[in-house]
């Protein structure tokens, strides 16, 4: 996440030393150079009270509550191949009410009115027009790119549309000559598995943490 807010996303951010947080209407995520460092914590105090944020592991100094914590694994595709899908069109500003109606029925995680700023997002529609299914970029560093918000609708699960998305996503990070990567909840066995199968290889354990300043 540093890597991300301090390089190439520097410019969706509001920085301060070396603490560094997405703007509010595009991710919650925050980012510290050095999650071991209570200097980072301080300069954290300065931009929020209420971080979310990401690592293998996360144990903040006094001062900072935990509200959340949620295991999860980082999978990286750096042998995998992947192809576009003739049936997946791209997202713009314009269907971000649909996204965000699709986020609320699916809930693949924190999504919000302008994250679609952060990279290219595809869709899958159903015969009637509604948008059942979509996945974009995210996370961005160098040499690196994350899929992310990979959902469909309740209703059209079981048909393989997130994979076809995911991959459809994924080539476009390949074709730039970038890795892409993706997260995924620990427990979410279904999940990874097909991602597994996709060709995404387990990197790293992470958790995904919520804290709250108290002063």
């Amino acid at each position: 996440m540093w890597a991300a807010l301090s390089g190439p996303q520097a410019g969706y951010a509001e920085a301060a030393g070396d603490a560094a947080r997405y703007l509010p209407e595009i991710a919650p995520f925050c980012a510290l150079s050095d999650p071991a460092d209570p200097a980072a914590w301080r300069d954290l105090t300065t931009l929020t009270h209420h971080a979310v944020l990401t690592g293998p592991s996360l144990t903040p100094p006094p001062g900072w509550v935990e509200e959340s914590r949620m295991r999860g694994v980082q999978m990286v595709g750096t042998a995998m191949s992947a192809a576009g899908d003739p049936e997946a069109v791209p997202l713009t500003e314009h269907d971000v009410p649909e996204m965000l109606e699709l986020v609320a029925r699916a809930q693949p995680g924190p999504f919000r009115k302008r994250t679609l700023d952060l990279g290219r997002y595809l869709g899958i529609r159903a015969k009637d027009g509604r948008l059942v299914s979509m996945a974009g970029e995210r996370f961005r560093m160098p040499g690196w790119t994350e899929v992310s918000a990979v959902c469909t609708d309740p209703e059209f699960r079981g048909q393989g549309l997130g994979a076809r998305l995911t991959l459809a996503v994924a080539a476009g990070i390949l074709t730039r000559g970038e890795l892409p990567f993706l997260h995924a909840v620990h427990d979410n066995e279904n999940a990874i598995r097909l991602y597994g199968r996709l060709g995404f290889e387990h990197s790293a354990d992470v958790v995904f943490a919520s804290f709250r300043y108290t002063g």
